[in-house]
């Protein structure tokens, strides 16, 4: 009897416990999430990171106006240079025939013009004698005229005075006309000196620029020639075009690229932190100096995202600093004091209404269920994000994303060990 009372307690526990586990599994499952805390931060930074490389404030290719062969090349990369030094001499042997070419044919023209002005002043002279042989046959003609007047010369003689003054009218008109071709000649003369003196400026310019000058003090950072090589002028790109290139890195630029979703809040001015690899745990603080105002060109796919070119500039560069160098730069877009945060992936979108636009918001933990509450939000900085709308203190889901992603207003759910934001 004893026996048969145990053995229907047993099955009657066996029952309960069957039907509490069947209960359980129809129950819905709850999803377990991460809380934390909403903190106030005594300073916060938003800031955007890019890497990008170190470039000199001031630079210069090197490129040669004469063409020819390098006959000596002073410099090496790496070498100091002053401005106004010689960085290269190409063969001048052509630019100096040119030259002194020139300078004879100045030479030579410039006798003629001096013979024109001579041929000036005696055509001149001769116009004067012209003028005063032309004013004694008037004076003739004139007594000529009042002595026949009174019957006192016969008219042969007036006739002859008329003649004479007539003569020495023509010889003024050509003597005149000897002048204006006299001085035509020197003009022409002048014009050709000039067009020489010009040609001979060309040809020593050339014979100049045969020596390759640095146009600023710097280090040779790039030597793309070596002597006896041939340089062209003007082709871009092609070999032989640019000699060298000059750094002056008394003050170096970072550039760097930055993705489109972050150049606009990149303002002229604003701080900027720069690490290089190739000095690992040195920081260098600097400033904006540009902000590009159009996308790099992409390369490949036209559906790449865009990037910016930003420079900024270093407050104290190390010395041993190079061209090309590549860096990260953190810039400082804003940095605020006593607000409230939460991680950036507690913030998410919902609609209070089907149809209606998503409202930024954070799900409070409320004993063992949520409840969206709306917030504003602020700058970004790191992994955290400036919100306004909830108190200090207040218990928030921070995760998993997962869960976060689907999380209903009003939901259950079961909360692990409370975690803090950064």
């Amino acid at each position: 009897m004893r026996t048969r009372k145990l053995a229907f307690l047993l099955v009657f526990l066996l029952a309960v416990a069957a039907a509490i586990l069947v209960a359980r599994r129809r129950a819905p499952q709850r999803p377990a999430v991460d809380a934390g805390a909403v903190l106030r931060q005594a300073t916060f930074r938003s800031s955007v990171t890019a890497s990008g490389e170190i470039v000199a404030t001031r630079y210069a290719d090197i490129g040669s106006d004469a063409m020819g062969r390098i006959v000596r090349l002073p410099v090496a990369e790496g070498d100091r240079v002053k401005a106004g030094q010689i960085l290269a001499r190409i063969d001048a042997v052509q630019a100096g025939s040119d030259a002194a070419g020139s300078a004879a044919h100045v030479q030579a023209l410039e006798a003629d013009e001096r013979a024109a002005s001579e041929q000036v002043r005696v055509a001149m002279a001769e116009v004067a004698a012209a003028e005063s042989r032309a004013r004694d046959a008037d004076q003739q003609l004139a007594r000529r005229k009042e002595l026949s007047a009174q019957s006192l010369v016969p008219a042969s003689e007036l006739d002859t005075a008329r003649a004479a003054a007539d003569t020495a009218a023509a010889q003024v008109a050509s003597a005149r006309a000897a002048a204006d071709r006299a001085r035509q000649a020197f003009t022409s003369a002048s014009r050709r000196v000039a067009q020489a003196r010009a040609q001979r400026v060309r040809a020593d310019d050339i014979l100049r620029k045969t020596s390759v000058v640095s146009p600023i003090d710097g280090i040779v950072s790039r030597l793309r020639v070596r002597e006896g090589e041939m340089v062209v002028v003007g082709i871009q790109n092609q070999p032989g075009t640019t000699l060298m290139t000059i750094s002056d890195l008394t003050a170096v630029n970072a550039e760097v690229k930055v993705a489109e979703v972050d150049v606009l809040r990149i303002k002229v001015g604003q701080p900027a932190n720069v690490t290089l690899e190739a000095l690992p745990g040195k920081r260098f603080t600097g400033s904006v100096l540009e902000v590009g105002a159009s996308a790099l060109p992409v390369a490949g796919t036209s559906a790449a995202a865009r990037e910016f070119r930003v420079v900024v500039r270093l407050d104290a560069p190390d010395p041993g600093f190079r061209p090309g160098l590549t860096c990260d730069a953190e810039i400082i877009t804003s940095e605020r004091t006593n607000v409230l945060t939460v991680p950036l992936q507690t913030v998410v979108l919902r609609s209070p209404s089907p149809g209606a636009p998503g409202r930024p918001g954070v799900f409070v933990v409320k004993g063992d269920a949520v409840a969206f509450t709306p917030v504003t939000q602020g700058p970004i900085g790191g992994i955290d994000i400036e919100i306004e709308g909830v108190a200090e203190g207040t218990p928030v889901v921070v995760g998993p994303f997962q869960v976060l992603r689907e999380l209903k207003d009003g939901a259950a759910v079961r909360v692990s060990a409370p975690k803090t934001s950064s």
